[in-house]
């Protein structure tokens, strides 16, 4: 549990003179789901992977008192920052019971890895209760859904300890019934973690996000409640091309021009 907060300010990234991102501030709480939302080029991932380290970024993104940026990608991880990416990143060939294990790893000695097993580590059981996958401890990870994937991956970071959580899209490819799940999950382990939701899905946002930073063209367009940012004249021009005809009921019903390209390339 952390009772920390992780505040991103003045946020600027660029690449050969082009901005990517261009002085993004925001700020994301444990007890919420925030999300990161916006057209394709936004810049949402972009600001994730700045704050992982796998981009460089200017102006400040802190952990409680720790500054993140400038951090190489293993320090930023051992402050308890985890992200999943648009593909899950899971060994497939392994039981989910193992790629949990290899998780569970960086917080054990190099002997104990060697010992026999005498059970299961009570943080892998309470990974695998939270993320709903208790069933599946001797299932090959490979034949798993694409939704126990994602879930797999959110319960290797929950082994690991992360007080932070980013994810990258984390329902694309999902059916109904799993991004419902996926969402109740989300709203679980916030209210001990900050998580934080970079999403193309706008029926998953409006049921599930607590509060939202809408980015376009590397800065922010809009932020605050589902509500707040449905109802701003901005976002309604950039999501629907008119600001005049567009209305919070119309963007409960129009979905975000991309969504439904499945094969297309983040920030």
């Amino acid at each position: 549990m952390t009772d920390a907060s992780l505040v991103v300010t003045d946020l600027r990234v660029e690449f050969s003179g082009f901005v990517a991102v261009g002085g993004v501030s925001f700020d994301a709480h444990p007890g919420e789901v925030r999300f990161l939302i916006g057209p394709n080029g936004a810049g949402k991932t972009t600001c994730i992977d700045a704050i992982t380290g796998l981009s460089k970024g200017t102006g400040s993104a802190r952990l409680g008192e720790k500054e993140l940026l400038g951090k190489q990608v293993h320090k930023i991880v051992r402050l308890g920052v985890g992200r999943t990416f648009q593909t899950a990143s899971v060994f497939d060939e392994l039981t989910v019971l193992q790629n949990l294990d290899i998780a569970a790893g960086r917080h054990r000695s190099p002997i104990s890895l060697l010992r026999a097993r005498r059970g299961v580590d009570p943080s892998i059981e309470q990974a695998l209760e939270e993320t709903g996958l208790s069933g599946e401890l001797a299932t090959q990870a490979g034949i798993l859904s694409h939704g126990q994937k994602q879930w797999l991956e959110i319960a290797m970071l929950l082994v690991q300890d992360a007080k932070v959580l980013l994810l990258d899209e984390p329902v694309a490819g999902m059916s109904h019934d799993e991004r419902t799940a996926t969402g109740e999950l989300l709203q679980r382990i916030a209210a001990k973690r900050i998580v934080l939701v970079v999403e193309h899905d706008m029926d998953f946002m409006r049921r599930f996000a607590t509060r939202v930073t809408v980015l376009h063209q590397g800065k922010v367009l809009s932020q605050g409640s589902v509500a707040e940012v449905q109802a701003d004249p901005k976002v309604q021009e950039v999501y629907l091309g008119t600001a005049g005809a567009a209305t919070t009921a119309a963007m409960s019903v129009v979905p975000e021009p991309v969504a439904a390209t499945k094969n297309r390339t983040e920030d």
